[in-house]
């Protein structure tokens, strides 16, 4: 099992750009987007990944937003629900970028994760982020 503790992933909209090629339009990533993969890199490295899991994969996303100065007016004003103010990325889009960054580094390939599950969790003292665990599967022969 690897846990890695990522910086806050970028918009799928920031992520990709469309470039004109003669007739046709190829989406790349942007600059923005390769400097993020290279800090994913980078972290993977240090937390001691040498090589990338090879096979299937389960993986847990926990997406924590930015928590705002006001976080408690906020809570005061709309109690236990006070996150849902907080401006935060879609998981889905989280979840994209995050699967591309982590491609070759930490996983194969994004074809073999077998189960993805995301969550978004409230806003922490600690900077916005996101924690990801990726785990095996072991395949079982009959």
């Amino acid at each position: 099992m690897i846990r890695l503790t990522l910086p806050y992933p970028l918009s799928a909209n920031r992520y990709w750009r469309p470039v004109p090629i003669g007739k046709h339009i190829t989406i790349v990533p942007t600059k923005e987007a390769k400097a993020y993969c290279k800090e994913v890199a980078a972290i993977a490295r240090m937390s001691g990944i040498n090589a990338p899991i090879a096979g299937r994969v389960l993986i847990d996303v926990r997406l924590y937003p930015h928590r705002p100065l006001d976080w408690q007016k906020r809570q005061r004003t709309h109690g236990a629900a006070w996150d849902d103010t907080v401006q935060c990325i879609d998981l889905d889009n989280a979840n994209k970028v995050l699967l591309d960054a982590m491609k070759g580094i930490v996983i194969d390939d994004d074809k073999w994760v077998r189960r993805l599950t995301a969550e978004r969790m409230e806003p922490d003292q600690h900077p916005a982020r996101v924690v990801v665990t990726v785990t095996p599967i072991a395949i079982v022969q009959p």
